[in-house]
């Protein structure tokens, strides 16, 4: 390290003469056998030692491995070496979720059995495992429905309440996970139809309907049971699957809008009281498009809402019935609408 001189004291020091001096804040690691100023010190991540390369002596231990790891993303090579695993689930409250597995190629000594019973042994309970597979189950299905990461973690705490209060002995495992992704739906406000659910994991609507009205009242869900339950599970209105079905079937904007406020003055006059969501919306739709003059068919129609020609046109009639109260006058008088667009669906 390099001193500086003192000043004589004959030359008064000045501002602009004036030097500033720092401290050396590198810090080098020099190994204390070979002492060699340009030391080579090699850093082990295998085994976690800091050791110098000229002499091998050990400087340090437990050294972290800081680096990125890399993926290859190689399919002719099967299952990247580098990966231990998923991020760990705070749902599983500790619960080991790798999997060890035993070959089978022993050389006929009776080893592989041997060890496979011992894995048996150290393995996680049924009870585990079970809820490892539904978890895996709810994670697929939420993938197949393009439902987001938020619906598939609410469904997993439904799942694990209702195991560990066991209030599905006997059921299907199945039913419960549709249930629970059905509720699930409705607390993020992203809509689902009982039948697309049933189509989804392929359960019955019977079944589908009694766990969830069970999972309903062990979970505080019924309506009205609390304001602040009541907010959580809203009622899957036509208003919300029309903008589905709309963008389904590539109907522009201005058809949503006019279709959901159909709805409401429908709603308000009583029209079509009594009807399921799914069949106001479909039939909603055909009344739109007729009005605006957008051509689509009750087969189209029929195909996305999942519901039958015969049930939109039913719903069609009703709303033809009462046009006068539906469509809005401002409509007409701007010419967005024509009346005279509007077909007599009359029984077929």
């Amino acid at each position: 390290m390099a001193y500086s001189q003192p000043f004589p004291l004959a030359q008064p020091i000045t501002k602009a003469t004036q030097q500033t001096f720092a401290p050396d804040l590198a810090v080098r690691l020099i190994c204390p056998e070979c002492r060699d100023p340009n030391p080579n010190i090699v850093e082990e991540f295998s085994s976690g030692d800091l050791v110098c390369g000229t002499c091998g002596l050990v400087l340090g231990d437990r050294v972290v491995d800081t680096r990125s790891e890399w993926r290859t993303f190689a399919n002719d090579e099967g299952d990247d070496p580098s990966r231990v695993g998923a991020a760990s689930d705070p749902l599983m409250d500790g619960i080991e979720q790798l999997d060890t597995v035993i070959s089978f190629q022993d050389g006929g000594s009776g080893m592989a059995r041997e060890l496979q019973r011992a894995a048996s042994r150290s393995q996680s309970s049924r009870a585990e495992r079970n809820l490892l597979t539904a978890f895996r189950d709810i994670s697929s299905w939420c993938d197949q429905f393009s439902l987001p990461k938020t619906i598939a973690d609410i469904a997993k705490q439904l799942y694990k309440r209702s195991d560990e209060e066991k209030l599905f002995r006997g059921k299907q495992p199945d039913a419960v996970i549709a249930a629970c992704i059905f509720i699930a739906c409705r607390q993020a406000h992203v809509p689902r139809t009982f039948r697309e659910i049933c189509n989804l994991t392929h359960v019955t609507k019977k079944t589908l309907g009694q766990c969830y009205k069970a999972l309903e009242q062990a979970f505080n869900l019924t309506p009205g049971a609390s304001a602040t339950h009541a907010n959580l599970a809203p009622s899957t209105g036509p208003e919300s699957l029309v903008v589905r079905y709309c963008n389904h079937l590539d109907l522009p904007p201005k058809v949503q809008s006019y279709c959901s406020d159909i709805i409401v003055a429908a709603r308000e006059h009583g029209i079509a009281d009594g009807r399921s969501p799914v069949s106001i919306a479909g039939g909603a739709i055909y009344f739109t498009c007729c009005l605006l003059n957008t051509p689509k068919t009750l087969k189209e129609i029929g195909d996305v809402a999942g519901v039958s020609e015969g049930t939109i046109r039913l719903v069609y009639r009703l709303y033809y019935a009462e046009r006068t109260k539906i469509v809005k006058q401002k409509w007409i008088d701007e010419g967005k609408v024509h009346m005279s667009y509007l077909k007599d669906e009359g029984p077929r």
